[in-house]
């Protein structure tokens, strides 16, 4: 790296006066150091730290250097550490410009409790990240009736950890079974046990790989994070701790002591056991905080995937008081509210296609199209089409006759057909006698001078409208043809939870929202078979047939069976493990067996219902009161623009739009100027449903354009963002639409269609829109049969 003034390295230069006169205006490269806080200050007043004692090129010590810079500026993270008196003395002699400070716990302890830090800029609480579905929901777990006084300390010990794993393996159920059903990857969880020593973690890791510890299935699958490994043992423990959230890491456990406080940062632990003595409110503060980042980056909505236990049998009530305590932070929130702003509020507003504003049909008011809704006024850029109340009424009913015609695709497959002179003559026909029981008010003229209505006149104007303002957009569904058969391909079980007996039930309570949950002993009747409590709980899925499917539902059951007599279980354990957890494991089969599912007819065929179809409203909410931008217009502050709406189009099939985006944006300036016409779809349009996991969503485009020769449906997407399940599920489908739509187009002589997906870094002005044929999505796994 190089001064931009001296054009020598930062290490020649920083010391030199050319430097320093020069780097205020000239030296555009900030220069970014990461010390440990403890490096810094066991630096200061002393010059003995280990920073002091290696000599840089400069000459000084790193501290002396960075205390020598005119410009310093210091990025604090767990800033609580500088809060001492040695941290403070250490700020002192380095002077910075300018300190920002990050932590968690922007408090300092003392005598009288915890004392806050009163230089805060920012405030982002516990309670608030709970409440906005940021994080993880902490919940404390206990058994059913259970009296810590009735037993020793070691018994307690080993009944949490147990029960701790019990929870593990019952969480890894949920997640195995939430990643199969919504095509998602695999969260391998663990569970940290908090030891009070090395000597005690020691201990712990010993029993729990004992064969006294469900018979030993954890060997090899713990680590012990503490400052007693050196050399290459510390060296394998750190090796394993990072790599703890690949489902390829075996291990499940970690016990740690005091390594993990801060700066670890995990998304895949979801049971805590606490087994070193603290209060309560030291339980929740430290212990919770190194497990609530959720793996997905969203909470699920199923409620173990979302949820982090606290395992604390003898502390469960003290926790729960604490929790509830006005002060606790799960529930102390602190709202700021931003000066009063003109977006403060907002209204609901509906758009009508540009057929009905140009018409005359949507309301207009002198030179101003108005839409419902206090959003201001945007100039129309044309004049509407009729003024009189006679002709817009007639206008109206052609539209509605009009919209019978789009099922009759043997009379009009496209909407260019409507122009034929023996349709035009029907539709004049069906509207006249529509509007023979108005005529008295209508034909005479509503308004007094107004002539009644040249209705030729109006079905060819209003036809002819109606064309330029729309395109062709066929109904397409794929339909099966002949006997329809379904079943599940035979497969291996992939990865399955090692669910442990106990007949102990354990409850739970979630700290913010006070609900509880069980994880209870088997309590049903005991089966001859083992297979059979499985294959029980599977025929209650409706998609599963007892009868053609149960060669394949015993085989997936005994291959359950073989995985855990494999790991030593007893048959009593197996009838136990089976009767309490069949449902889960039923459960995660079945989400399984969905990827192997077939269905097989006699044929399948592509149905065109419609061959055009009328444009939907838009429905969007706004800001109040706010003027209508013009879309070429820079937008300042990109992230207000989805409350901003945008006018002065000339060939969108709408007046107005709104955009997600600032690409959206600089998309639409380029579709506006190379295409014939353009439109952002309302929800509805084009019905097409792409499938994610177990639901099967509606897609709706971000753009359609129309050119000379193609039709364009595009979707721009953050380049970091193209190859999630979501969006390559939404492309595929929108894909084979598009393919449907080319092969009936074909048939009626119209034009292909072409689906792009664009990198949202590749939309700039000086591209054209052609430019963008090199992101087309093609179907390639079409095999359907257009019906003519």
């Amino acid at each position: 790296m190089k001064c931009r003034s001296c054009c020598r390295s930062w290490r020649q230069c920083a010391g030199s006066k050319t430097h320093e006169s020069a780097r205020s205006a000239s030296c555009q490269r900030a220069i970014v150091v990461a010390p440990a806080a403890s490096g810094i200050v066991g630096q200061a007043g002393t010059g003995a730290g280990r920073g002091a004692r290696l000599r840089e090129v400069l000459g000084d010590s790193y501290f002396d250097y960075l205390a020598n810079l005119p410009d310093l500026v210091l990025l604090m993270d767990e800033s609580h550490r500088y809060r001492a008196q040695a941290g403070m003395r250490a700020i002192n002699e380095l002077n910075p410009l300018f300190g920002l400070e990050l932590t968690a716990t922007p408090f300092i302890e003392s005598s009288r409790g915890p004392v806050p830090f009163k230089n805060v800029v920012m405030d982002y609480p516990l309670a608030r990240a709970l409440e906005d579905g940021f994080v993880k929901e902490p919940a404390v777990v206990t058994q059913r009736n259970f009296t810590a006084s009735a037993h020793t300390p070691d018994e307690l010990e080993k009944i949490k950890l147990e029960d701790g794993v019990r929870l593990h393996e019952s969480t890894k159920a949920e997640l195995l079974t939430y990643a199969r059903e919504n095509r998602v990857n695999v969260v391998k969880p663990f569970m940290l046990v908090i030891a009070r020593d090395t000597t005690h973690a020691t201990q712990l890791k010993a029993l729990i790989e004992s064969d006294a510890f469900y018979a030993g299935r954890y060997a090899q699958k713990v680590i012990q994070v503490d400052s007693s490994r050196t050399g290459a043992e510390e060296e394998v423990m750190v090796t394993r701790l990072l790599a703890v959230e690949s489902v390829d890491e075996p291990t499940e456990i970690v016990i740690h002591v005091n390594m993990l406080k801060e700066g670890w940062d995990v998304t895949n632990l979801y049971t805590i056991v606490p087994l070193r003595a603290a209060n309560a409110r030291t339980l929740i503060e430290q212990s919770i905080g190194r497990g609530l980042r959720l793996p997905y980056g969203k909470r699920t909505g199923v409620a173990e995937v979302d949820r982090l236990n606290i395992v604390a049998h003898d502390k469960f009530q003290e926790i729960i008081d604490e929790a509830n305590r006005g002060d606790s932070p799960i529930h102390l929130q602190q709202v700021i509210l931003d000066a009063p702003g003109s977006d403060d509020q907002k209204v609901s507003i509906q758009v009508v296609s540009g057929v009905m504003a140009r018409l005359g049909l949507a309301g207009v008011a002198d030179d101003a199209l108005v839409v419902a809704g206090d959003v201001g006024a945007t100039p129309a850029v044309f004049a509407p089409v009729f003024n009189t109340a006679a002709e817009r009424q007639a206008a109206r009913m052609v539209l509605d006759v009009i919209g019978n015609y789009e099922t009759r695709r043997d009379l009009v497959p496209v909407a260019g057909a409507l122009r034929d002179a023996g349709i035009q003559a029907q539709i004049r026909a069906e509207v006249a006698e529509r509007l023979k029981p108005l005529q008295g008010n209508l034909l005479a003229g509503a308004v007094e001078g107004e002539s009644a209505p040249d209705l030729s006149a109006v079905v060819a104007k209003t036809t002819e409208m109606l064309i330029q303002q729309s395109m062709d957009i066929p109904r397409i569904a794929v339909v099966p043809t002949g006997e329809v058969t379904t079943g599940f391909h035979p497969f291996q079980l992939a990865a399955l939870p090692n669910f442990q007996p106990g007949q102990r039930e354990i409850v739970g309570q979630e700290l913010r929202g006070n609900t509880q949950f069980t994880l209870s002993g088997g309590s049903g009747l005991r089966e001859r078979r083992l297979a059979d409590y499985l294959v029980k709980k599977l025929v209650d899925y409706d998609d599963i047939d007892y009868f053609t499917q149960a060669d394949l539902l015993y085989d997936l059951a005994e291959q359950c069976i073989t995985h855990y007599e494999a790991q030593n279980y007893a048959e009593s354990e197996l009838h136990e493990i089976l009767n309490t957890y069949g449902g889960e494991l039923a459960r995660l089969i079945h989400a399984e067996m969905m990827a192997h599912f077939w269905e097989a007819a006699t044929g399948y065929e592509v149905q065109v219902s419609r061959g055009f179809t009328a444009l939907r409203p838009c429905n969007y909410t706004v800001a109040a009161g706010q003027g209508v931008h013009h879309f070429r217009e820079t937008v300042s502050e990109p992230v207000r623009i989805k409350q901003m709406l945008f006018g002065g189009f000339a060939r969108c099939l709408y007046p107005l739009q709104k955009f997600d985006s600032d690409t959206e944006r600089r998309f639409a300036v380029i579709v506006e100027r190379d295409a014939l016409k353009w439109f952002k779809p309302a929800k509805g349009q084009f019905q097409i449903y792409y499938k994610l996991g177990a639901e099967q969503p509606e897609y709706i485009p971000d753009f359609v354009a129309e050119t000379d020769t193609t039709v364009f449906m595009a979707e721009t997407k953050a380049r970091s963002e193209l190859n999630t399940p979501e969006v390559r599920a939404k492309a595929a489908a929108a894909a084979r639409w598009c393919k449907h739509a080319s092969d009936h187009a074909a048939q009626v002589g119209g034009k292909p269609w072409k689906y792009l997906l664009i990198p949202h870094d590749e939309v700039v002005e000086s591209k054209r829109l052609m430019d963008f044929s090199r992101f087309e999505v093609a179907d390639v796994q079409d095999r359907h049969i257009l019906k003519a």
